[in-house]
Parts: structure tokens; C-alpha cells; sequence
């Protein structure tokens, strides 16, 4: 089995340019409260937010980073027992109707458990920036 690659950087990514957002005194305390529920800093909020907003890259938890894990695991299983099939077709072996069907769930029930967990990790993200949950 493959294994996962992960980049580790040993020096955090250098922000080199700035971005100037004026705003009101309420809405500067407002953001600094929604960061604080965040556990984050009022700068990473704020480029969290520009960053997801401009569908450069979500922001993940670590919570959110294990479930995607596991659900990454879950279809490169579906995709190793897809090969064994196809393997097993083009070598003129016959494969049983059942054992189609019982991938193509297998396939379609990570599909529904990605598009329902990248729906919830969306609104939790939302959520616990604006320190509601």
C-alpha cells in the first residue's frame, strides 16, 4: 500500500504582501470576538476568510483533516478492488454481477459521506468563526 505523502515545511510560509480593509471600531471588535471564538489570531481569521471566500483554499481543523483522511483511505480501497475487477475482466476471467454492484455502492456511498461532510465542514467553518458553535 502506498503510502500517504504529506510536505512538511520547517519554516512557516513567509507572507510577504499585505491587504489594508478599513473598518469601524464595532466591526473591528466584532471580527476580534469571532477570531477569538475561532482560536485563531485576527489576521489568520481575516485571511481564512478572504482566502475560502476566493475559493483559493478551505481552511481545515485537524478534525476536519482526520475525516477527510479516512474517507481518502475509503476510496483508494474502492479503487484497489475496482482494479482487482478490471484486472480480472481483461484477463477473460468472469466476474460475478455481484461483485459490480457491490463496488459501485462502495463508490457511491463515499461519494454521498465526501459531499455531505464537505457540506457540514462549510457550515461548521462558518459557524465557528462567527463563535456559534
Amino acid at each position: 500500500m502506498d503510502d500517504v505523502k504529506l510536505e512538511v515545511r520547517l519554516e512557516p510560509d513567509r507572507k510577504e504582501r499585505m491587504v489594508h480593509a478599513r473598518v469601524s471600531a464595532d466591526e473591528y471588535a466584532a471580527i476580534e470576538k469571532a477570531a477569538q471564538a475561532a482560536d485563531m489570531t485576527v489576521s489568520g481569521f481575516f485571511r481564512s476568510l478572504i482566502l475560502e471566500g476566493a475559493g483559493v483554499r478551505p481552511i481545515l481543523t485537524q478534525e476536519d483533516r482526520a475525516i477527510m483522511a479516512l474517507l481518502l483511505e475509503d476510496m483508494r480501497a474502492i479503487g484497489v478492488n475496482l482494479n482487482q475487477v478490471a484486472r480480472s475482466i481483461n484477463s477473460g476471467k468472469s466476474v460475478h454481477p455481484s461483485e459490480l454492484d457491490i463496488n459501485l455502492a462502495n463508490v457511491q456511498r463515499v461519494q454521498a459521506a465526501v459531499m455531505t461532510e464537505l457540506r457540514s465542514l462549510s457550515k461548521r467553518a462558518g459557524h465557528k468563526r462567527r463563535g456559534e458553535g
